[in-house]
């Protein structure tokens, strides 16, 4: 099956899926993180999330407002920070990124 083939078969199914006619045979959910408060448990400011994380502090304030919520790797980076607030000091090392240099943590 070409390219064209395999993506035009995903269309129609999506389609079905859209109309009804079928189910998808996976979907995978995952719990809206609650920014503000992991921001607040791990006591830091939203520019310092915004720059450990990669993103920009708009973003971070986005999701705080509940306006737009994270999604794929920033979803499951941040579930990974809820359980374990370590991590988000890990990330926020020089080992884990070096061309950024540490981050200052609050507390």
């Amino acid at each position: 099956m070409s390219f064209f083939d395999e993506l035009s078969a995903s269309l129609e199914e999506a389609v079905d899926i859209k109309n009804g006619t079928k189910s998808p045979e996976h979907v995978t959910h995952y719990e809206v993180a609650d920014v503000k408060a992991i921001r607040t448990q791990l006591n830091i400011s939203q520019a310092e999330m915004a720059t450990v994380l990669g993103t920009s502090l708009d973003t971070i304030k986005s999701w705080e407002q509940k306006h737009r919520n994270p999604t794929g790797l920033a979803a499951k980076v941040l579930a990974t920070i809820q359980d374990n607030p370590d991590f988000f000091k890990a990330l926020a090392t020089p080992k884990a990124s070096p061309a950024r240099g540490p981050v200052s943590l609050s507390g």
